[in-house]
């Protein structure tokens, strides 16, 4: 398929700066720009390439003043890389869905199949589970008894829904993703760990998007809870009972221990440790690699962790936080001195 720069100026809302019937029919990254493609510029750091890339068209932002001249046409708009995310959108929507299932594909009779959806060979549905409108489930998914997945989702190969957990709609679950396995609950008894069986269930709200290799655990009881809009990337584990709030944005290898409350709209770096029984409020910021064992209010902005002995760790943690009023200290230690220096050198 091919756009002009009208065309794709018309649908973003933008401004030409350039000709307006240039064509396009790729995407490039803008230091990777060949003839007939579509870059975009949002980060100032490539800036520079927008002065020797080859692509035909290049979205920036309004605000964004090119200091010499550009070969490629502009489209100038609000937020480059938003209007490219609403472009890849569109360019998606326009290949040819799947649809059909499978010969090899194992139904049970009881389940509920809605309609345009895809199943492909060797997925498992079962006993009384139901699967949306237009649902795509690609080879090898397993989707247990009593689990009901809303319209318009993607589960890829191997993905994995244990039995009676909700899955909202356009929700898209990557390979290897497990939703509802066991949560990790054991009780000492008698020299060894005695299983406590996870009667709950797990609830993916609307437009949730799960990461290969990711887990969420059932709750104990009740539900585990992934509200809307949350994007968790790969190799992440939501323990039982966590409730992730909507909008939360979560890197590779978070992994929260069991009953922990995360707000709304909080941005999680990769390989966060958050303790569990904690709660984490709304639009919180927490660097990669930081550990969090206490609540955290909300709009906070937590970074950092260290792993010692755990007697010296205490100890130097409360020595930590009396850090700026130690430095205070000395400031006015260090003044007291110099002026009776200088009261000594007068005598």
């Amino acid at each position: 398929m091919e756009f002009s720069a009208k065309q794709i100026a018309s649908f973003l809302q933008g401004e030409i700066t350039g000709d307006e019937n240039v064509t396009v029919h790729t995407f490039a990254k803008i230091e990777e720009g060949i003839p007939g493609a579509l870059s975009f510029l949002s980060n100032i750091k490539y800036a520079s390439y927008l002065y020797t890339t080859q692509s035909s068209i290049v979205l920036i932002n309004k605000d964004f003043i090119p200091e010499k001249e550009v070969k490629a046409t502009l489209i100038k708009v609000d937020n480059a890389y938003e209007s490219l995310a609403k472009l890849l959108t569109l360019y998606e929507d326009s290949k040819p869905k799947k649809q059909g299932i499978h010969s090899l594909a194992c139904i049970a009779p009881t389940a509920q199949i809605g309609k345009n959806v895809y199943v492909g060979p060797f997925v498992y549905i079962g006993d009384n589970a139901m699967v949306g409108d237009d649902t795509l489930l690609y080879p090898h998914t397993y989707i247990g008894d009593g689990v009901e997945i809303g319209q318009r989702c993607i589960l890829y190969s191997h993905v994995n829904v244990y039995h009676d957990c909700r899955i909202g709609n356009d929700c898209i679950l990557h390979s290897g993703a497990v939703i509802g396995a066991d949560g990790f609950g054991f009780a000492p008894s008698a020299g060894r760990y005695e299983k406590i069986p996870q009667i709950g269930i797990t609830i993916l709200e609307d437009q949730v998007e799960i990461g290969a290799n990711t887990c969420v655990d059932r709750a104990t009881m009740g539900a585990t809870i992934i509200h809307s809009g949350v994007k968790l990337d790969n190799l992440i584990q939501i323990a039982h009972n966590d409730e992730i709030g909507a909008h939360t944005v979560m890197a590779a290898q978070v992994g929260i221990a069991g009953s922990t409350k995360v707000g709304e709209w909080c941005l999680v770096g990769g390989q966060v440790g958050i303790a569990g029984h904690i709660k984490v409020g709304d639009k919180v910021l927490i660097s990669g690699k930081s550990g969090i064992v206490n609540h955290v209010k909300s709009n906070a902005r937590m970074m950092g962790t260290f792993a010692i002995e755990a007697k010296q760790n205490i100890k130097s943690f409360i020595l930590y936080k009396k850090l700026p009023e130690m430095y205070s200290e000395l400031n006015n230690l260090r003044k007291e001195l110099e002026e009776l220096k200088q009261q000594l050198n007068k005598k």
